[in-house]
Order: C-alpha cells, then structure tokens, then sequence
C-alpha cells in the first residue's frame, strides 16, 4: 500500500524533482528582506513579518486553528520558531514565529544540497587542493577530508548529510567555481523557491554577519530537496564508510576507511531517545548564534510531515530533537482536524512548468523509476532504521490549450517501511 494516500480530485502527479504545488489562491505579497539582514536576532519576534503562504503566517506567536477532536499543541515546546506542514498538500497545520528570521546553522545545508547536488554524477572524483579548505570558520565541524586526497562526489555528499562536514561543503564548492559562485547559486534558487526570508553568506552554515533563514524558508527547502533522490538517499542514511588517510608501508600505499554516523539524533538515536518511529531526515545544525536547529520529515499512517525547530530556549541534551518529536506527535494526531494556517507555496517556475531545481541529478536520472529505493546510498551507505524514498514515474497533467492544472497538491515519492535496524 503506498504510504501516501491519494485524495480524490486533488492529486496531481509529476515527475520526481519537477514541480511544486500551485496554490489554489495567490500567495500574499512577500515580505522585503533587507539588504543587510540581522545575524544576532532579538529575543522577541519582530511585529511584522512575511506573509508568503498566508496571513496568519506573518503574526508573531503561537497560530493554530484547532477544530473538534484535534489534540492541543505540546506546552512544553520553548523554540523561538517551528513548523508542522503536511509535506504532500502543502499544508502548514501550525506555526510558531514562522517567518521569524534567524541563523539556520548546518540547515542552510539543504538548500546548498538542493542547489549543487545536480551538477555532479555520484561517482565523479576530485582530488582535494589547499584552496579548497580555506576559509572554513574557526571550530567548523568536520568529516575529515585530507589534502592531496582523492575523492568521490558521493563521498563528498555523505560527509555533507552524515557529519555535517564544513570541509566536504566548502570541496564541493570548489568544484562549484568556489564560494562566492556557489553563495550567487544557493541565493538564486533560494529566490526561486519562494524561500525569501533566507539570505545566504556561508554555504555552510557557519554563523556569518547577515545570514538568516526561517522556519518556514527550511521547511519549503527541505519539501524541494526531497523531490531528488539521492538527497532522499543521503538523508535518510544513518551511517557509512567514508575513506581515510593513504599511508605507506614497505612501500606499498593503501587507503583504508572509518564509519561515519549521522549526527541526526531523530534518525539515529542517542543514549537518551530512541530513533523516531517513521523518521526519514533531513538536515540538523549547531552555532553558538543559531543555537539548535533541526527539519525532520516522518511518515505514519500514509501521512508525511514536515517539521522545523529552531532554538529551544531550554537547553537540555538534544532538546531540539526532543521538541521537534513532540511536535511530530501532535501533527499525527492532529491531521484532519484542523484548519491549515497557510501553506508551502509554489516555486516562480511552477507556473511555467520548469524544474526549480535545475536538471535532475546525475545520480538520480540513474535510478530505476517505480522500484523502491534502498534507504542506504549507493556504496558503503548504510540505512539502519532509516526510511528511504522510492522514485514515483509521472507526468505533469495538462488541461485545455497546455494550462497547467492548478492543484495545491505535490505528491512525495512513495516510502518504503521502515527496516529493522542492524
């Protein structure tokens, strides 16, 4: 049975990676991010904020249309900022702060994955220079890239997802035309997806003077890089190989390797939480200005959430994941029985037809489409409990003289059940 339930008269299938929904009602106008963006928030939300997805969107506090039946939001969530969104319909069940714009630490990841994971095939190599390391920030987390070090684009990219490696970010970069060109690219697409609150300085996330995203810009992020499968694949990996230092002995030189585990507490689990039941990714990040930040997609029942946190005032061991089960708990419980408070809009391209995301990725226009995908990636990925994606083959449906039809619904590839962790 496929976990995602059809609605009768709204689904609209597309091809993976192709199109995002369009809203049956034009989105409000955009809030205008200023040229020189805040990097170190006020401990209260601004009075105004954007209205991209709704009204209710843009108000400061807690917005939640709670219909008969429907659970009441966990009070013990401190985040200055979260979301719960139905990743299928689009639909926002609940916000806190949603356009509030703050430092996304290692979230801002997904959007330089959804911008730079196109443009490379998995098993292209890249043998890591000097100047590709430079300029990573002081204490940056590190998966442990070596120069004169050969790699593989797939390596690169569990490093990225899995140890949210500021070295294999600032590599692929690299071979993007450097930083500067790889900061123009995530901003451009970040302007196509409607992510206006986001302003990008760092590809990865570091704490940087100006750069700031929001609950609501990670989460139409994250719905855009779950389209691709290999982001699908990364994400939901819990560990991997990944290859180390080449040595020489009796001069013969070998290159061995060491596991990587993803830092996604939700996915993995720690001494103090259990993995989450249905958890499939995405991306979770930790600065001393952005604090904790943390989108996570689950599935239960044939029902996909999107969820963001963002800096738990409470500082307890892994809070962030702790407020962003809750969070999920009540989603489940609460689908159906509440009144939307917005949506995740459309990307500009949608009313065009054109992918938002550029070309689909080498690695994905590879896969098979209709079989299920393995939760781990392709070489020495490993899922364990994770939950992977499956490609969903499909068309865009036409209507009349080539007007796209207008359907808020944006199917997800189907997930394939959790299997049981080694």
């Amino acid at each position: 049975m496929s976990a995602l339930k059809k609605i009768a008269g709204r689904r609209l299938p597309v091809a993976s990676a192709v199109v995002l929904p369009l809203s049956l009602a034009a989105p409000a106008t955009a809030f205008a991010a200023p040229k020189t963006p805040a990097a170190s928030p006020s401990a209260t939300p601004p009075a105004v904020m954007s209205t991209v997805g709704g009204e209710q969107l843009g108000r400061p506090g807690t917005q939640a249309n709670l219909g008969s039946g429907a659970p009441v939001l966990p009070k013990d969530v401190t985040a200055r900022s979260w979301i719960v969104a139905d990743a299928e319909s689009g639909d926002v069940l609940a916000a806190h702060n949603a356009h509030w714009r703050l430092p996304p630490a290692s979230t801002l990841k997904m959007l330089f994955a959804d911008t730079v994971l196109p443009k490379f095939p998995a098993s292209e190599t890249h043998k890591v220079l000097p100047s590709d390391l430079a300029g990573m920030g002081a204490g940056s987390s590190l998966v442990g890239i070596k120069e004169g070090e050969t790699y593989t684009v797939h390596d690169l990219w569990l490093g990225v997802f899995l140890r949210s490696g500021n070295d294999a970010v600032h590599t692929l970069s690299a071979m993007n035309g450097g930083v500067p060109q790889t900061v123009k690219d995530m901003q451009a697409h970040a302007e196509e997806l409607q992510a206006l609150d986001t302003h990008v300085v760092s590809p990865d996330g570091y704490d940087a003077q100006g750069q700031v995203s929001s609950a609501y810009d990670l989460t139409l992020i994250a719905r855009s890089g779950l389209q691709k499968k290999d982001f699908r694949d990364y994400c939901s990996t819990v560990r991997a190989k990944f290859p180390g230092e080449t040595t020489e002995k009796d001069g013969k030189k070998s290159r061995g390797s060491f596991e990587i585990q993803n830092t996604n507490r939700l996915l993995a689990g720690d001494y103090d939480m259990a993995p989450y039941r249905g958890i499939a990714g995405v991306k979770n990040g930790n600065t001393t200005n952005a604090g904790a930040t943390f989108t996570g997609v689950a599935e239960r029942n044939g029902k996909v959430l999107l969820v963001t946190v963002m800096n738990p005032e409470k500082h307890d061991h892994n809070e962030v994941y702790k407020e962003a089960a809750r969070l999920l708990d009540w989603g489940f419980g609460a689908a159906g029985k509440v009144t939307p408070v917005g949506e995740l809009v459309a990307p500009k391209s949608a009313a065009t037809g054109t992918d938002p995301g550029g070309t689909p990725s080498p690695a994905a226009a590879a896969g098979t489409p209709g079989k299920p995908v393995a939760a781990s990636v392709r070489e020495g990925g490993s899922s364990g409990m994770g939950v992977a994606f499956a490609l969903t083959a499909g068309l865009l449906v036409l209507l009349g003289a080539g007007a796209f039809l207008v359907n808020r619904r944006w199917p997800l590839p189907d997930l394939v059940r959790r299997r049981t962790r080694p």
